[in-house]
């Protein structure tokens, strides 16, 4: 169940990320066609079930009663300078950290951690690494928040589609031409570019099996 879980966690995140658009992205619109190309910067998001974490005061609970902290990430902030020189895309992404506890009594700190992942083409993990935020709960303080940040680099020339694939894309096409009708973007040699000129940044608590299931099923 668990591998299940953890593959239908993996399409709905990249499944998640595809529906975005922002600045930079291929844009179609009626009449107009292309009106921009795609940024090298990758994509950031969160994972499905991974973006919240819950910790329970006795082992094996799962009921609210037991729930002794929960955590979520938000707020991601993307910097990448694609206008920048050199073979290599640097970026980096920060996010927010909420938390909230049941026992307020004494001072806590409690340390979470998280992972960052590289994602080519939707599925294909470049790298991953983990880190870890701390929170500082003050006596009687219910409610703490940090911050962490992740990076990534991604190589320009493998971010960038090759120059048929953008003449096929942004070619004019008028009235009466063969290929008048087709979209090009549906073009299978087009799709697989694209694909593999994607890269994403993830960021995600660092979950164990049970963590993942219940975030999945509550």
């Amino acid at each position: 169940m668990i591998a299940r879980l953890r593959l239908f966690v993996a399409i709905a995140a990249v499944a998640a990320l595809a529906g975005c658009k922002s600045k930079g992205d291929i844009v179609v619109e009626e009449g107009i066609g292309i009106t921009a190309l795609r940024t090298v910067c990758p994509a950031v998001g969160v994972p499905d079930y991974t973006g919240d974490i819950t910790l329970f005061s006795r082992p094996g609970a799962r009921t609210a009663d037991a729930i002794d902290l929960t955590a979520n990430i938000t707020n991601l902030r993307m910097h990448c300078d694609e206008a920048a020189g050199g073979s290599d895309i640097y970026a980096t992404v920060d996010f927010d950290v909420f938390a909230r506890r049941t026992d307020v009594g004494t001072s806590r700190a409690v340390t979470l951690p998280y992972f960052s992942t590289v994602v080519r083409g939707g599925s294909a993990v470049l790298a991953k690494r983990v880190g870890t935020v701390t929170l500082n709960f003050a006596p009687g303080q219910e409610r703490a928040q940090a911050r962490g940040s992740a990076g990534a680099v991604v190589n320009r020339a493998e971010a960038t589609l090759p120059a048929d694939i953008r003449d096929k894309i942004t070619r004019k096409r008028k009235s009466g031409d063969y290929d008048a009708a087709i979209d090009p973007l549906t073009l299978p040699e087009v799709k697989a570019a694209i694909a593999r000129a994607s890269f994403e940044l993830l960021v995600g608590f660092q979950l164990d099996d049970k963590q993942l299931a219940y975030n999945a099923t509550r």
